[in-house]
């Protein structure tokens, strides 16, 4: 059983979902996040769902939180607002998944949403420099739309709520895209997210502040060290 939650139904303009759950290299995650401060979005819904990871998540001041899926809703100056779709983890078993996945279009759906945009990681075996940019989407005109901004089309299958999120949305006749950035997805990649970021603003009409990821982003290139070293070695010890 879902347990679910609002603090509000807002009105929006013509809004987007934004897929930002944790994913390859917390990718989305890192993006949602920014989005949420930046824009000074308002969350308005939350999940809880028995198909979650079986744990309590611990923060910084020793409080536990429980696993949990949140709605936000920012309104912008461009031509759409937007949802944002942020949480802690995603369903660990596939009827949760297509529960959770229908039960959020529809509440996007009954607030004006026709457009979905997914987020996520693409894992590569060495680090890419700079990070590239993969997309896929529901249609023609839209995939057209989104490679004219410099992405590229990725073949194959995209997982989790990235994939399911917008393979669902193409049933109900709504359309949208995903956009997947390559990470080596060994820890949370906050120069792909800020690669994600800035590629989303284009498409979104959006003014997105990333100088706030600057910090993460040199810890994450101390991390890699030079640029001779190969994670991927590494994962087979």
């Amino acid at each position: 059983m879902i347990f679910e939650s609002f603090v509000d139904r807002p009105r929006l303009k013509d809004p987007v979902l934004v897929e930002a759950l944790p994913g390859i290299g917390f990718v989305a995650n890192i993006v949602g996040l920014h989005l949420i401060r930046e824009l000074q979005a308002k969350r308005f819904y939350t999940l809880h769902s028995p198909s979650f990871q079986p744990i309590a998540l611990t923060t910084d001041d020793g409080s536990v939180r429980a696993p949990m899926n949140e709605l936000y809703c920012a309104k912008t100056e461009a031509k759409n607002d937007l949802i944002i779709l942020y949480g802690n983890t995603q369903a660990l078993t596939v009827e949760g998944q297509y529960e959770l996945s229908s039960k959020i279009l529809n509440i996007s759906e009954s607030l004006g949403c026709r457009n979905v945009v997914t987020v996520g990681g693409l894992k590569k075996d060495s680090a890419p420099d700079p990070p590239g940019v993969f997309c896929t989407a529901t249609d023609k005109e839209t995939l057209e739309a989104v490679q004219s901004l410099g992405a590229s089309t990725i073949q194959g299958r995209v997982y989790g709520a990235a994939g399911l999120l917008l393979g669902l949305a193409r049933l109900r006749g709504m359309r949208g895209y995903c956009v997947l950035v390559e990470t080596l997805g060994l820890y949370p990649d906050a120069l792909a997210a800020r690669v994600a970021i800035d590629f989303l603003s284009r498409c979104l009409g959006l003014t997105i502040d990333t100088s706030g990821l600057d910090r993460a982003v040199e810890a994450t290139q101390k991390l890699l060290g030079d640029s001779s070293h190969e994670p991927a070695a590494d994962e087979n010890k």
